[in-house]
Parts: structure tokens; C-alpha cells; sequence
């Protein structure tokens, strides 16, 4: 009997860390509380009836990324967030404001808000997990960081052309004290965003 349960707890074990060095798509991100998940996702269903060429956040998909990742072993991600964990990891407040495009001429890509206060401290939150994620050796990011919240992407590849979309309600400010490593899950219906660590601000 004795060595039954052995087995099996070796064998629990080994499941787990098979699941540990899998490969997940990850990114590091900033989670909305739900006050302002919920006002904000209220305001995109406003603008999917209005933009329906494009691909509107559903409302638990919200927040604002910090380092997109992509495909990698998630007991690198681990040991990335480890690295973190272990870093000086700072509070600070978010307001967001006014609505802005990235876009290609006319045609419109990525739809999203963009922060009114806490820009240099989300600066220095991305400064502090692009050199985690170098140590570890990935990639370095080429592109400079602009602190945002994703809200839709055009369905066409090369971007669509972007109605006139009502301002967005302000938003009340918050603290940002939590640094999620997060795993996107490809779907038909679009992505779906799994927290796999959370990793406390002070």
C-alpha cells in the first residue's frame, strides 16, 4: 500500500512539473480593479455597435500590458517573475484619459486609452521587467514603451478606418500595487487571459 501511494506522488510530481516546463504565450501586465473594469467595459460595448470592424477587449481581458512575452517555457516565465519578486517593485497611481489610435495613414490598427498620470512610474515598472526578462535571455524589446490600455484592434490585417467613437467617461484613479505574469489562451471567440502569478507592488 505504502509503495502504491509513493507512486502515485511521484507521479503527481512529475505531472506538475511537465506543467511547469510547458510552453505558455505570456506577457506581464497591469490588472484593472472592477469599478473601472466594469465603466470602461460599458463604454466599449458602446463603441463595438459603433466600429464593428473592429475587435473589441472583452471586459475580463482588460488591463494594461507591461512586456508582451510571447511563446516561451513557462519555468522561464517563473523564473523571470522570481527575479521580479525578489526586485524593489514600486506602487503608484493610474489615471487614464483621452482616447488615442495606433495606425498606418488613414487606417486605423489598435484603439486604446492612454494614461493622464502614473507614466513615468509604468516607465520605470517596464525598465525594471525588460531587464528581467534580457537576464533571462530573451530578446531585448526595440520599441519604446507607451503606457496604454488596449480597448480594439481592426479585423482587417493592415487596419480599418475608425468612425467618429464618443469620448470615454473618466475613469476614477487607482493605485497599481500588482504586477501579473499572465498566459493568453488562442480561442475562436479571441484570446482568453489566465493569471499565473501575482506579484505584490509596495
Amino acid at each position: 500500500m505504502a509503495a502504491d501511494r509513493t507512486k502515485h506522488v511521484g507521479a503527481k510530481r512529475l505531472e506538475e512539473t511537465r506543467a511547469l516546463s510547458g510552453r505558455v504565450r505570456a506577457f506581464f501586465g497591469l490588472p484593472l480593479p472592477e469599478e473601472q473594469r466594469q465603466t470602461l467595459a460599458a463604454y466599449v460595448a458602446t463603441c463595438a455597435a459603433t466600429a464593428p470592424e473592429f475587435r473589441w477587449v472583452q471586459p475580463a481581458n482588460l488591463h494594461m500590458t507591461v512586456r508582451f512575452i510571447g511563446g516561451i517555457d513557462r519555468i522561464v516565465a517563473d523564473g523571470i517573475a522570481d527575479r521580479l519578486a525578489g526586485s524593489d517593485l514600486r506602487a503608484f497611481d493610474i489615471s487614464v484619459g483621452g482616447l488615442g489610435t495606433f495606425q498606418r495613414g488613414r487606417l486605423v490598427r489598435v484603439v486604446w486609452v492612454g494614461l493622464t498620470a502614473g507614466v513615468e512610474p509604468a516607465r520605470e515598472l517596464a525598465a525594471q521587467v525588460e531587464e528581467a526578462c534580457v537576464s533571462a535571455g530573451l530578446e531585448a524589446e526595440t520599441r519604446p514603451f507607451q503606457p496604454h490600455l488596449t480597448l480594439a484592434r481592426a479585423k482587417p490585417r493592415l487596419g480599418a478606418v475608425l468612425p467618429q467613437l464618443p469620448d470615454p467617461r473618466p475613469l476614477r484613479p487607482w493605485k497599481a500595487n500588482e504586477l501579473v505574469l499572465y498566459e493568453s489562451h488562442l480561442s475562436p471567440k479571441g484570446s482568453v487571459y489566465e493569471a499565473l502569478r501575482s506579484l505584490r507592488m509596495d
